[in-house]
């Protein structure tokens, strides 16, 4: 198989060398097309009016390149730069979990969504802060099992896999589960300060307030020990919300 990397972490993160290694261990070859710089919680974000400046950069096991633009542009990008059609495409490993909520603000889950919305089918996998090289390699070669088994089935249109998994030794892992995703949104507000000239500005508050995790949903169970795979993002394809709530206004 061939792979795709990317991440929002940048080119040299060390999650992305480990889930790189992970696919050249197992046998595959990889195209990497990362960000020359951290773009954490890009979301979606494409750039549009500015070039997208791309340098080959060396890589072991495989061919990169460093851009100047977004995780979602990597996605494309990478695409036309990879020598060869590819097979799937990871983005990750992230430095922290992107699990519930966090999926929206992240450049690591739309990364993979975008690349998703190119017709690739796609992964992005992520892990809590902290965790060694020896955990990043097993949570890659986790990885690398899933999508192997994944691109033998044709994904849901738009539906990508999201896998996440606590900083932990390896050992102290509990199973593998699947989960959906915790719907907590976050509390956290922003500090107002005033400049030496008199100008009014905002610092976002340290810490990731939250409310609570229902139990059973991705957070609540990465928070006691489990890695955690959800299937993120196909579209329904009815509105029964809506003609339920809001039938007279419809024609």
């Amino acid at each position: 198989m061939h792979f795709l990397l990317t991440n929002d972490d940048g080119i040299d993160a060390i999650g992305l060398k480990a889930l790189s290694a992970a696919i050249t261990e197992a046998g595959h070859t990889v195209t990497v097309c990362a960000p020359q710089s951290q773009q954490s919680a890009a979301s979606h974000h494409l750039t549009l009016n500015a070039p997208l400046m791309v340098r080959e950069t060396p890589w072991e096991g495989g061919e990169a390149y460093a851009l100047a633009g977004t995780p979602a542009d990597c996605a494309r990008i990478g695409r036309l730069l990879s020598g060869q059609p590819i097979d799937f495409a990871f983005s990750g490993i992230n430095n922290g979990e992107n699990a519930g909520t966090a999926i929206y603000y992240s450049g690591t889950v739309s990364a993979a969504r975008e690349a998703r919305m190119c017709g690739m089918p796609a992964m992005a996998v992520s892990i809590m802060t902290g965790a060694s090289w020896e955990t990043l390699m097993h949570l890659g070669r986790l990885a690398v099992r899933i999508a192997e088994k994944a691109a033998r089935k044709e994904l849901p249109r738009l539906g990508l896999l999201n896998l996440n998994a606590p900083a932990l030794p390896a050992d102290h892992w509990r199973p593998l589960t699947l989960a959906p995703l915790s719907d907590a949104c976050y509390l956290d507000s922003y500090e107002r300060r005033v400049s030496p000239r008199g100008q009014s500005y905002f610092w976002l508050e340290a810490g990731l307030k939250i409310e609570p995790h229902r139990p059973g949903t991705d957070m609540a169970l990465l928070n006691d020990g489990y890695p955690v795979l959800s299937l993120v993002g196909p579209y329904l394809e009815e509105n029964g919300w809506i003609t339920e709530n809001l039938q007279e206004l419809i024609p």
